[in-house]
């Protein structure tokens, strides 16, 4: 008998390692998944190229080298391991219908995909009070946030992200799966995949909410006081221009707030309350979810962000004159004996 016993837990053991699931793309569509992943590849792409930009113009740009941007890099950063974090299965499925995924992997794209999200709400977090102390203690801007303690700040939240992520993912390890094994996103999302475990969770879903409350439930009440009192330090200025100015720094970052808590908590509703809610509306607000904070953000911040604007025009500028100064070096080299004047002012 105790052989038997044995051999079963052997068995459950060795057939939960081989666990597989199958990711799910856009349900009903699978037949229109190649024109469905254009304007995905489009979104990535957007993603991909404009934290990129963002992140080249602070590097090379010494006037962007300020608190303010060293923070904008670090959510440029974040929203770039976001979009790859997830690009790899979404376009898999799209291009090729390749659904499956095994436990392992699963577990690898989890720690990306909570990891990522859990950086980027500390550095929502830090970017509120970055904008508290410049409006409200603006003469001690410089001697609050240094270099030191920027570095302090992001040492900090990457910490406190594998201390929340490591032990929720290493909990999972032991979780056997023998219900059916179709997840509902084209990626590999906590709470998705612990509703198919059919052993004890109870470990696994406190430690997911203590990770909820220490995650969401510290940084959203903190970016609320943060601008509560920086609201509160507006209304005492006299001029109306002057509060104009002031509320005007801040809208890059109520920008980027919003998009990125308003789907999370929107998923995290259909999750927990949307069982009759089709499918096609589970997948669309998974996908816009990560989607759209890593889209979104360059664009609000080029556009409101007067020192970044500047910074991509010119860097585009120069761009397109480069471009088309070795265009005009190409023709005046194949026209031999002929020389060729040509007004650039256009470019």
């Amino acid at each position: 008998m105790l052989q038997m016993q044995d051999s079963r837990e052997f068995l459950s053991n060795f057939t939960s390692k081989l666990t597989t699931f199958l990711l799910t793309g856009i349900p009903g569509l699978e037949s229109a998944h190649g024109w469905i992943s254009i304007p995905f590849c489009c979104l990535y792409a957007t993603a991909l190229s404009g934290n990129s930009m963002i992140l080249f113009i602070i590097v090379t740009q010494h006037s962007l080298h300020e608190p303010m941007y060293y923070f904008l890099s670090m959510l440029s950063a974040t929203d770039l391991g976001l979009t790859v974090s997830t690009m790899s299965t979404t376009l898999r499925i799209l291009w090729f219908q390749a659904n499956e995924i095994s436990l392992d992997l699963c577990i690898v794209q989890m720690f990306f995909l909570h990891g990522f999200t859990c950086i980027e709400s500390g550095v929502l977090m830090a970017m509120a009070f970055d904008r508290y102390v410049a409006i409200c203690n603006p003469l001690r801007y410089t001697m609050i946030l240094t270099n030191s303690r920027i570095i302090q700040v992001g040492f900090l939240v990457m910490m406190r992200t594998l201390l929340l992520v490591i032990p929720l993912l290493l909990l999972l390890m032991p979780v056997s799966f023998c219900k059916r094994k179709a997840l509902t996103h084209s990626y590999c999302y906590y709470p998705d995949v612990i509703k198919l475990a059919c052993s004890d969770t109870r470990a696994n879903n406190i430690c997911g909410l203590v990770d909820l409350i220490l995650i969401t439930g510290v940084d959203t009440p903190c970016i609320v006081l943060s601008y509560i009192l920086i609201i509160r330090s507006v209304l005492t200025i006299a001029s109306s221009e002057g509060r104009h100015k002031a509320f005007s720094t801040c809208v890059s970052h109520i920008g980027a707030v919003a998009v990125f808590y308003i789907p999370m908590f929107s998923l995290s509703l259909v999750h927990r309350y949307g069982q009759s809610v089709p499918k096609v509306v589970h997948a669309m607000m998974a996908n816009v979810y990560l989607l759209l904070p890593p889209v979104l953000n360059p664009i609000i911040y080029s556009v409101k962000t007067k020192q970044i604007r500047k910074a991509v025009l010119s860097l585009l500028f120069a761009k397109s004159t480069q471009s088309s100064f070795q265009l005009l070096v190409i023709i005046n080299k194949k026209i031999d004996g002929e020389e060729l004047t040509y007004n650039i002012s256009h470019y």
